[in-house]
C-alpha cells in the first residue's frame, strides 16, 4: 500500500473504527489512543496490508486487542497514565440515544457485544465476524440472538433509556 492509499484508508475508516472500537470497549478515549496506535501498526505493516483481504478488519482487531492489553495492564494494579496533566479535551456531547445503547451495551457479556458492535454497527457479515472473532458461525448467530434480546430489554427498561418511554 503506497503512502496516498494508506491516507485514503486512514481517512475513509478512522471515524467509523473508532465508533466500533468505542461501542465495544465503552471508553471513548482509550478507543481513540488504541485505534491511533493500531493504524500506527497499520502503517509500519502496509506493504502486507495492502494484500490482506480486510485491512480496516485487521486495523479494528488490533485496536481491540490494544484496548484489551491496555486494561489487562491497569486491572494488574499498574497506573494508568496520569490525565490531569493533559490539555482537556472537547467532543461534542453524546446523544440520550446514544449513552443509553452505551450503557446497554456495558452490561452485556464482553462476546456479545463484541459480536452486536461487529455486526451492527461495523456492518460485518455473520461469516465476517465469525471470521474475525475466531468463532463458528452458529455461536455468532446465537450470541447475536442473545445480545438481540438483552438489549431490548435493557433499552425498555426506564433506568437506563429513560427518552424510550416518553416515545
Amino acid at each position: 500500500m503506497e503512502p496516498d492509499e494508506f491516507d485514503e484508508f486512514y481517512t475513509a475508516s478512522y471515524a467509523r473504527v473508532t465508533a466500533q472500537v468505542y461501542a465495544m470497549v465503552g471508553n471513548r478515549d482509550e478507543a481513540e489512543e488504541c485505534v491511533q496506535e493500531a493504524y500506527v501498526r497499520a502503517w509500519a505493516h502496509r506493504r502486507q496490508l495492502s494484500t490482506a483481504e480486510h485491512p480496516e478488519a485487521w486495523v479494528r482487531t488490533t485496536a481491540y486487542r490494544l484496548a484489551v492489553s491496555r486494561w489487562r495492564r491497569v486491572t494488574r494494579g499498574r497506573r494508568p497514565a496520569d490525565r490531569a496533566l493533559s490539555a482537556p479535551v472537547s467532543a461534542p456531547a453524546p446523544s440520550e440515544a446514544h449513552v443509553a445503547l452505551v450503557a446497554a451495551l456495558k452490561q452485556l457479556p464482553d462476546a456479545q457485544r463484541r459480536t452486536i458492535v461487529l455486526h451492527h454497527l461495523a456492518d460485518l457479515s455473520v461469516a465476517d465476524v465469525a471470521r474475525e472473532t475466531g468463532v463458528p458461525e452458529g455461536t455468532v448467530k446465537a450470541r447475536l440472538s442473545r445480545g438481540r434480546a438483552a438489549l431490548a430489554a435493557l433499552l425498555s427498561d426506564p433506568a437506563i433509556a429513560p427518552e424510550a418511554n416518553h416515545a
